[in-house]
């Protein structure tokens, strides 16, 4: 009995973990997604970094929303306080685990669970960035490897006009 009640304590939690996080990738997505639109050649450096700086910390109040979520699993069922439940909880998603703060010998199995999940979490979050960077330092490189644009200015935010240039295949828009 103690075993399925484990099972789908760690099952509901994980679902909402997962959940939380496919959801607030496609918010950062959706908010991001202008920024790669295909009419800006280049934001340049500082741009770029201020952007990255802006998904950094969107996932890292993702995160601590997911580790809020287990920290108020483990006050509900095994700690007397939200310090302890969050400093578990926090030391479990991160995978530190250090032992000095262990719930009962009941619920003892989501700890590892939570690492799991957080290990991923992190990993899906990392892999994203990464896609990112490296997508802006391509863009960086493609416009600085591009003749001039149609409108002749190659400064970063800059917009390349359509029209006629487009069509006759001069224009520099497309950028995969």
């Amino acid at each position: 009995m103690i075993f399925i009640r484990q099972t789908s304590a760690a099952v509901v939690l994980v679902t909402l973990t997962l959940s939380f996080h496919c959801a607030g990738m496609a918010v950062v997505i959706a908010w991001a997604r202008p920024r790669f639109a295909p009419e800006v050649l280049r934001l340049g450096a500082m741009r770029s970094a201020i952007l990255v700086m802006r998904l950094m910390t969107a996932f890292i109040g993702l995160h601590v929303l997911e580790i809020l979520l287990w920290a108020g699993f483990y006050r509900w069922l095994c700690f007397t306080s939200w310090e302890s439940a969050f400093y578990f909880s926090a030391a479990s998603y991160a995978t530190v685990g250090y032992g000095d703060v262990v719930p009962p010998w009941t619920w003892r199995t989501l700890g590892p669970v939570e690492s799991i999940i957080g290990v991923l979490m992190c990993g899906l979050s990392a892999s994203f960035l990464f896609a990112v960077v490296s997508r802006l330092v391509d863009r960086e490189a493609w416009a600085s490897d591009t003749a001039i644009t149609v409108a002749g200015d190659t400064t970063p935010g800059t917009k390349v006009r359509g029209g006629e240039a487009a069509r006759r295949g001069t224009s520099t828009v497309s950028i995969s």
